[in-house]
């Protein structure tokens, strides 16, 4: 039954466990480490953090919400293949946060220590994200969006992931302080270099492999 599931989403055992572990991570460093020393990330996962902060709204419920749009716009761009290993990867991530958010940090909160908060939020969000992508699928919507600039634009993957973030910073300001912006671009810096040392496999209409 799961062998069956597993062949219509494309999927192997080994690429199932690598995004569940990949999602984990990431959930985990969102609730442990950005969340308590508001220090966001980039991309959808920054956007639900917005959410959060200004209008109270689990990032649970804005994350999949947002990442199905753009999810969408990938599909045109990567394929079935991809769209379908985006879906799992989404919803285990979903699943996760929800639990974590639930359960609340276990972590100390590391808001008085924003540098070292600031390495560790990236380096697990990039870990993370990286686990999901080298599997030939991507943890989230903002991946899908820096995977099209990358695409549409010949950028290196490491740099549209970058522009995407900034922009997000940006509207962060509604609640981070400017002072602490600078630890929040630490962060998604550290990430998207992190993503871009992972080797990206798709299957697409027309690209087969997108090396990051």
């Amino acid at each position: 039954m799961l062998n069956q599931k597993l062949k219509w989403l494309n999927l192997t055992k080994r690429e199932l466990l690598s995004i569940s572990l990949g999602a984990f991570i990431m959930a985990f460093t969102l609730v442990n480490v950005h969340v308590p020393a508001r220090i966001t990330e980039g991309g959808v996962l920054g956007l639900s953090l917005i959410g959060y902060r200004v209008f109270n709204i689990n990032p649970s419920i804005v994350n999949p919400i947002l990442d199905i749009s753009f999810i969408l716009l990938g599909f045109s761009f990567f394929g079935r293949t991809f769209l379908k290993k985006t879906a799992v990867a989404s919803i285990i991530f979903a699943l996760f946060l929800r639990v974590m958010s639930d359960f609340g940090p276990i972590l100390p909160n590391l808001y008085d220590f924003p540098i070292l908060a600031a390495v560790v939020g990236g380096i697990g969000i990039g870990l993370g994200c990286g686990l999901v992508i080298s599997q030939g699928g991507a943890c989230g919507g903002d991946d899908s969006l820096a995977l099209i600039i990358s695409k549409k634009t010949g950028m290196n993957v490491c740099y549209s992931y970058l522009i995407s973030d900034l922009v997000v910073l940006v509207l962060s300001l509604v609640y981070i302080p400017f002072s602490r912006i600078i630890f929040s671009l630490i962060t998604t810096t550290v990430s998207s270099i992190l993503v871009g040392q992972f080797e990206i496999q798709l299957k697409a209409p027309h690209t087969e492999k997108v090396s990051g």
